[in-house]
């Protein structure tokens, strides 16, 4: 005689229905993730291009058609003009630094036009580093230096903004946490400081020619550096997140 098959149900729907709803909760916070790590890397990238490649591709472009240094110099520098008004329309709010870095294209433009010197612009890329390291360490005069302000994005890019609370929260409740983000704050700025010295000793010590290809690949060394170090102390000593 053949039995009839009951058939099964759940026995606490609410249950299923709670850890479905976590899971496209988790689904979805996974997607966000990924969107902004992946907006984070292509603004990166577009920094890289902007204020790299094309500045240094121009001037070295308008050289071989046989432009003077100088004016390869002031070319190569006007075309981080639109980059930079650009940041200021997306972020609809004027950035001091992207101010500061217009004001010294022009005082560099206007100093080397005087005295003839393309040396005299060379020297911008110092004033520019040499500002933001001492912008760096004096943030650590402030609750909040550098480094736990410039994370906020990486971090909320992992974590969302739920992690970041949890993130900054450790700031007022570790001391050792604060240690470690002035500390890395410090080195950060220190190294802006030293590219800005090392930059202009190239200045007067090599051609002008052979500067802006040669005050790039330093400073991509130093960055390099800089972020392998930065990578590892986080790592060693649980800033990870």
């Amino acid at each position: 005689m053949a039995t009839r098959q009951i058939p099964q149900t759940d026995p606490n729907p609410a249950a299923g229905a709670a850890a479905a709803a976590t899971e496209a909760a988790t689904a979805a916070a996974a997607a966000e993730a990924r969107r902004r790590t992946t907006a984070l890397r292509r603004q990166i990238g577009a920094q890289l291009l902007f204020e790299l490649v094309l500045p240094l591709g121009s001037y070295y472009g308008l050289r071989a058609a046989g432009t003077g240094q100088w004016l390869a110099l002031v070319a190569s520098g006007l075309l981080l003009v639109p980059w930079i008004v650009y940041g200021i329309v997306r972020q609809r709010r004027v950035n001091a630094m992207a101010l500061f870095s217009l004001s010294l294209v022009a005082i560099a433009t206007a100093l080397s036009m005087v005295t003839g010197s393309p040396r005299v612009l060379n020297l911008r890329d110092s004033w520019v580093t040499a500002a933001i390291g001492c912008w760096i360490l004096g943030t650590l005069l402030t609750r909040r230096p550098f480094i736990m302000t410039s994370s906020r994005g990486i971090v909320i890019a992992k974590v969302g903004e739920a992690g970041l609370k949890e993130w900054e929260a450790r700031w007022d409740s570790e001391p050792a946490f604060r240690h470690h983000l002035r500390t890395l704050t410090a080195v950060w700025g220190s190294v802006f400081l030293l590219d800005a010295v090392l930059r202009v000793v190239l200045v007067y010590t090599i051609s002008v020619d052979a500067f802006p290809l040669t005050s790039t690949l330093l400073w991509l060394a130093m960055l390099g550096g800089l972020i392998g170090f930065h990578n590892w102390y986080v790592t060693r000593n649980g800033l990870k997140v």
